[in-house]
């Protein structure tokens, strides 16, 4: 059986076609792909971390985004939309644009069932091409469970993980501490004993 032919996009083509698109889509090596939406618990957690970093950087020069900013890793041909980011003084863009971010700090996904080894493989592995970046984290949204990976000086990622609901998130390098119970406040997962 014959396969269609795959539809191979530029950068600037995938950027000229998101700002008219009635939905985000997510652009790696040429490809387009449709982003799906969330389940409650993976947009409670979102709206949980939003909410705990906007509080703590009022009068900061740090701000939290959402999910509709796009953030673009050039040097890998990744243009994506983070569930959560953080950027520290003035925004930087794509050159020529006001809409693709490309100096986040922090960048926060939430993860779903579906993108469960994507976010935390190649995803990944796309974001730390972020000259900026210094932690990623990964939120699961089924249990309590979190991996904090985190930059050091050697540019090598150091892994920390929480599963208890009474510890708490420290990203130092932003100077905010996120306790599990925010980060799940309402969210209810299924197989609670």
């Amino acid at each position: 059986m014959l396969q269609p032919a795959r539809q191979y996009y530029t950068p600037e083509e995938y950027l000229w076609l998101e700002a008219r698109a009635i939905y985000k889509s997510e652009y790696f090596d040429g490809e387009i792909y449709a982003m799906a939406g969330g389940s409650p618990n993976h947009g409670q957690v979102a709206v949980n971390i939003i909410g705990e970093l906007h509080s703590l950087f009022k009068g900061k020069t740090c701000r939290v985004l959402n999910s509709d900013s796009r953030v673009g890793v050039q040097s890998n041909r990744f243009y994506t939309y983070p569930d959560v980011s953080v950027v520290c003084g003035s925004l930087e863009f794509v050159e020529g644009r006001t809409d693709t971010i490309i100096n986040p700090i922090v960048i926060i996904e939430v993860l779903s069932p579906s993108t469960r080894s994507y976010d935390r493989g190649l995803k990944f592995e796309r974001y730390r091409a972020i000259s900026s970046l210094q932690a990623y984290v990964v939120i699961d949204s089924e249990r309590i469970f979190i991996e904090f990976f985190r930059k050091i000086e050697d540019g090598n990622w150091l892994l920390e993980t929480l599963t208890e609901f009474t510890s708490n998130l420290k990203l130092k390098m932003v100077e905010a501490e996120l306790p599990l119970s925010a980060i799940y406040d309402k969210v209810e997962f299924e197989n609670q004993s």
